[in-house]
């Protein structure tokens, strides 16, 4: 089985629409990539109940979490609050990112700055290659800056850590419309259910009517599944592009 995991996207600014999320569709295609299965995203407000209620929920349901925004220094930044909430915790100041933050910032740190050292009670660092500030942990819940840029870079020097067996996935390009093939999906599935098979219809790409995707982590079991799929398909003289 895959490891499963929850994104959880903290941030006023997304929910308002003054900000395009990106952290998203970051942590999708990265974790994807790795043979994680994505199982949830959820867009909350900088509300502490409100993240200690959904961190909570995914933490159970879930191998990893991530979560996006809410780490910073100012009045709206509550994130560490709400996830040392979710596990009934208190929040304290680390003093191995206190010295951090003193090293990096020097004669420049304030006192506002130095509550980027506070973290849930217990909590673990994880330092990764070029990365001055640790991703802070708590079970299986891992902290990220709402920055796309920062998070990205963060995300990129611990990555290996959640690598699994990859996805393999076939396509399949048709030009009939999505309605003609539904049996056929219906049959396909009832042969092969585990497999990842998924129908996407569009209406303004010339080239074709509809995508069928099919993803497995077993390539046999794929293979298999994708040569079902084309004979069930030459059977109702549908043709593949």
């Amino acid at each position: 089985m895959s490891k499963t995991a929850g994104i959880v996207v903290i941030g006023n600014e997304i929910l308002s629409g003054r900000t395009r999320d990106e952290n998203a569709t970051y942590f999708l295609k990265e974790l994807r990539t790795l043979g994680v299965d994505v199982r949830r995203v959820s867009v909350i407000p900088d509300e502490i109940q409100a993240i200690g209620d959904e961190i909570r929920s995914a933490s159970r349901n879930f191998d990893y979490v991530f979560s996006s925004g809410g780490v910073g220094p100012t009045h709206d930044d509550v994130t560490i609050q709400g996830i040392a909430a979710a596990f009934e915790r208190k929040v304290c100041r680390s003093s191995e990112l206190e010295t951090t933050l003193r090293e990096y910032y020097q004669d420049n740190l304030t006192d506002t700055m130095l509550r980027m050292a506070l973290v849930p009670e217990g909590a673990s660092l994880v330092r990764g290659d070029q990365m001055w500030f640790p991703v802070i942990v708590v079970e299986n819940v891992y902290i990220f800056p709402g920055v796309p840029e920062i998070l990205a870079s963060k995300f990129q020097s611990i990555k290996e850590r959640f690598r699994e067996d990859p996805f393999f996935n076939r396509d399949v390009f048709l030009v009939v419309e999505e309605g003609h093939v539904a049996d056929v999906l219906h049959e396909v599935l009832a042969k092969y259910p585990d497999l990842l098979l998924g129908s996407y219809p569009t209406f303004t790409n010339p080239e074709y009517r509809v995508k069928l995707t099919l993803e497995s982590k077993s390539e046999d079991y794929l293979n298999s599944a994708h040569g079902f799929l084309l004979g069930c398909l030459a059977a109702r003289s549908i043709d593949p592009i």
